[in-house]
């Protein structure tokens, strides 16, 4: 089976093509910006015909498309995660209509949840900032292609190599800056919201699953923890798992990130993904992080390639 890959150089992106590249009868090929990629493809900028030509060449089974990105002005994050969607789609139905599309999304586009609920693929959508409009215009613009998609509506994915740009990342950096300094003080944000955290490696096994599922699969399924976590929770398990000694203060008003649109309570109900894929999570968040932890820094993303689709949002 032939898999492409778009935004292979991501975060998310990066974990499933290594999990592609042990996938048995599996064929990884890469496309995106970067220029080790096999494909050229610029979902962004590009109009239909340099994608299309890239798809007829690469003739894949199945398209992942992880790029994106979840920083930016809203121009940028208009020209990632709307446009790149729909120019992609287009594309893939003049050149390789019979190709299985697994985009992944953002729990981001539901908007603010429900204290005590979890929400299904059937809730309505209401996105306060423009990370999760454009997330969620990208997956109209899925749902509606008359395409083989499916969209993955990624809750805040954590573990190896979680990037900066996101609240798991960013602590672990600081934590390495602190080092064992028992007068350190870490000075975050607002800790108070509760997030759906899952594993990279989880969201990467359910993106390969979708891909080489047999027959037709729902339009959106969910792909986190199931579980709303105090953000202020992962902070103090994270200091743990480093062996940090100082102190943790929080600074700044409540209301979150300009990814997380001041959303105080987020968490999925998976159970969809599990009747559809025979997905659920592997790994637990303490492993998560202890995997992030363990694997050291984050290396800077490459020039030219925008940040893979985190799903995800640091308060």
């Amino acid at each position: 089976m032939r898999v492409l890959v778009l935004g292979a150089t991501g975060y998310l992106g990066g974990h499933v093509a290594a999990l592609l590249d042990r996938t048995p009868d599996t064929v990884l090929l890469r496309a995106g910006r970067s220029p080790g990629d096999r494909y050229r493809v610029d979902l962004a900028d590009a109009g239909i015909d340099a994608p299309a030509w890239a798809l007829e060449s690469a003739a894949p089974d199945a398209v992942i498309n992880c790029a994106g990105a979840v920083g930016g002005d809203a121009v940028e994050l208009a020209e990632a995660n709307a446009r790149g969607p729909a120019v992609l789609c287009a594309a893939l139905r003049r050149a390789a209509p019979g190709a299985r599309l697994v985009h992944l999304g953002s729990a981001a586009e539901y908007g603010p949840g429900t204290e005590g609920v979890a929400v299904t693929e059937s809730a309505a959508t209401g996105p306060v900032a423009p990370y999760g409009a454009t997330k969620l215009a990208g997956t109209v613009a899925v749902t509606s292609s008359g395409l083989d998609a499916v969209v993955l509506r990624v809750g805040n994915p954590v573990g190896p190599g979680a990037p900066s740009a996101g609240l798991p990342g960013r602590v672990a950096g600081l934590l390495r800056t602190a080092g064992r300094d028992p007068e350190a003080v870490l000075r975050l944000g607002d800790l108070s919201a509760y997030r759906d955290f899952v594993d990279v490696r989880d969201v990467a096994r359910a993106a390969v699953l979708a891909a080489t599922a047999p027959g037709p699969l729902p339009g959106v399924l969910n792909i986190g923890g199931g579980r709303a976590v105090p953000v202020r929770e992962l902070v103090a398990s994270l200091a743990r798992i480093a062996g940090f000694p100082g102190r943790i203060e929080e600074r700044g008003e409540k209301g979150g990130s300009v990814r997380s649109g001041g959303v105080s309570w987020q968490c999925s109900d998976n159970s969809a993904a599990g009747t559809a894929l025979g997905w659920r999570p592997a790994f637990s968040l303490d492993e998560a992080l202890t995997a992030l932890w363990e694997a050291g820094a984050a290396p800077p993303p490459p020039r030219l390639l925008p940040a893979s689709v985190e799903g995800g949002r640091a308060p």
